[in-house]
């Protein structure tokens, strides 16, 4: 039943699928499986498939690895699936075409802890199928929670069980994200001691998780650090006495203390709260769980919650703005007319502004609503401009301020413009050195000191490279687009991180006309 795959130039991408779907059929049959048992063991649907079999079905290495895994055979001979996956593009190829905004990591990766609260089905529509999320859920798996994709969707189906067990918790899939810290809040309702792994993520120098305890504490929850433990107990006779003043407007920071306000039966005041979008969309999702919150969109928030939830729900977190800065950057760097569908304005006026200053023409929709209900959107036609570089330094601000995860991407956009650009990242003390990678493809950029770059523009002459991928999801991705940029072969390795928070990134820019093809050694 094994076979290796290998594809020449005059082998058709139909040929392909179907000697794919062969293999596949006659695997199956081999395990003497119906088509509708091999579609359970892969929670997907028997017409998906018969598809496959009938070499109907792009087939990703992910899929074929689930296959293999499921038919207890190698259907066809691929890389070892723990080698890290390299990405190899031709740049300077313009783009073209129109491309949808697909929903928020953050905002899904918040809903997704908040099912924590539910003791009923919760159900995430369009919910990112990223590797964030797949960390999460291997989590929420090991400690008891069910959590199924529905068949032929990115919809996530979570059912609780009656008792989570900690014990067997994921300790490996725990350490590589830092949304784990987002489980004190859900959890402190359910365990009078618990403890969790510390957490991991992008690297992004030191963050301090003393915010999130302050929060906390107001509702009993003490937490110490030991041997790589966050050891928590909780004091059931503490409760908030008077309004919580959050010492860091945080996005996560104000997740945690909305989690834990969600199901204490009284009234909590949050002060200083993140208004940001997951945030806004966290908010909505909880007020469908039957909590109610007052004063969305601003940093003052009034929760009243409830001591119980049981309640099956169905929810749509919101588009991505952080993806849409993406592509938006995709066509400036490559200079190329695409549209952008589904672009959450509210979170992109304060960068759209600033790119207009610097020359940047485009065209905007009327504005229509998301699928949950609340967050405007316009579809965005880019249009090739001259730049010029802004007068004033480009620094993040809490919402309505640009995004702190949108900065990196003036980097690349302040390689385009006639001038110099200086870029404060004042929020983490390693990300700005990784935007340095951008020499390397051609750019002038100077390192000030921890904190700030200083670019010259325009780049003379992009040029092809081999570049290790930063240990940071948007330098990464940074590095991703100026190498569209670049003609040429260049080779981006290891973009594990890029995957953590973008779904298909490379196949959906391909689509536009770029040709970015995924390896490994």
């Amino acid at each position: 039943m094994t076979d290796t795959l290998t594809t020449t130039a005059s082998e058709t991408t139909a040929q392909t699928l179907s000697r794919i779907g062969g293999l596949v059929r006659d695997a199956r049959m081999h395990k003497k499986l119906t088509q509708a048992e091999l579609a359970e063991a892969l929670q997907t649907s028997q017409s998906a498939i018969a598809r496959i079999e009938q070499g109907k079905q792009n087939v990703s290495l992910e899929m074929l690895t689930r296959i293999s895994e499921a038919l207890d055979t190698d259907v066809v001979g691929l890389p070892d699936p723990n080698r890290p996956i390299n990405l190899r593009i031709t740049g300077g190829r313009q783009l073209s075409g129109t491309i949808n905004v697909r929903s928020s990591k953050n905002a899904g990766v918040a809903c997704l802890c908040a099912a924590l609260l539910n003791k009923g089905k919760t159900t995430l529509r369009s919910l990112a199928r990223i590797e964030e999320v797949n960390r999460i859920t291997e989590v929420l798996n090991s400690i008891g929670v069910k959590t199924r994709w529905l068949p032929d969707s990115s919809d996530l189906e979570i059912t609780p069980p009656a008792r989570l067990d900690l014990d067997a918790m994921d300790e490996a899939a725990a350490r590589r994200t830092r949304t784990i810290l987002m489980f004190l809040g859900p959890l402190l309702h359910e365990f009078d001691e618990f403890k969790l792994p510390m957490q991991g993520g992008c690297d992004l120098g030191e963050r301090t998780v003393e915010p999130h305890l302050h929060a906390l504490r107001s509702f009993g929850l003490n937490v110490h650090a030991t041997s790589g433990y966050y050891n928590a107990e909780v004091d059931r006779a503490v409760h908030p006495t008077k309004p919580i003043i959050l010492i860091e407007r945080g996005d996560t920071v104000t997740e945690n203390a909305l989690f834990a306000a969600a199901r204490y039966p009284g009234t909590t005041i949050i002060r200083n709260a993140s208004p940001n979008y997951m945030v806004q969309d966290l908010c909505y999702f909880l007020r469908e769980l039957g909590v109610e919150v007052d004063g969305i969109g601003s940093t003052t928030l009034t929760v009243r919650g409830v001591e119980e939830i049981d309640v099956d729900i169905e929810y749509s977190p919101s588009e991505d703005p952080i993806e849409a800065m993406s592509l938006l950057t995709a066509a400036i760097v490559t200079d190329s007319v695409i549209t952008i569908r589904r672009v959450p304005i509210e979170f992109m006026e304060i960068e759209l502004t600033i790119l207009a200053d610097m020359g940047l023409k485009y065209q905007i929709s009327e504005e229509y609503t998301s699928a949950n209900g609340a967050t405007r959107l316009v579809d965005l036609t880019t249009v090739p401009s001259t730049l010029t570089a802004p007068k004033d330094k480009i620094h993040p601000m809490p919402f309505p301020g640009v995004n702190i995860d949108n900065l990196p991407f003036f980097a690349v956009i302040a390689a385009m413009a006639e001038g110099e650009t200086l870029i404060h990242d004042w929020v983490y003390e390693n990300r700005a050195i990784y935007l340095t990678e951008l020499n390397t493809l051609g750019a002038s950029v100077r390192l000030m000191d921890p904190h700030k770059v200083l670019i010259n523009g325009p780049t003379p002459k992009w040029r092809s490279a081999e570049i290790m991928c930063p240990p940071a999801l948007r330098p990464g991705v940074v590095i991703l687009l100026a190498m569209l940029a670049a003609p040429g072969e260049s080779v981006l390795r290891n973009i594990y991180v890029i995957n953590r928070g973008y779904e298909e990134l490379f196949s959906r820019l391909n689509e536009l006309g770029a040709d970015i093809q995924a390896f490994r050694d």
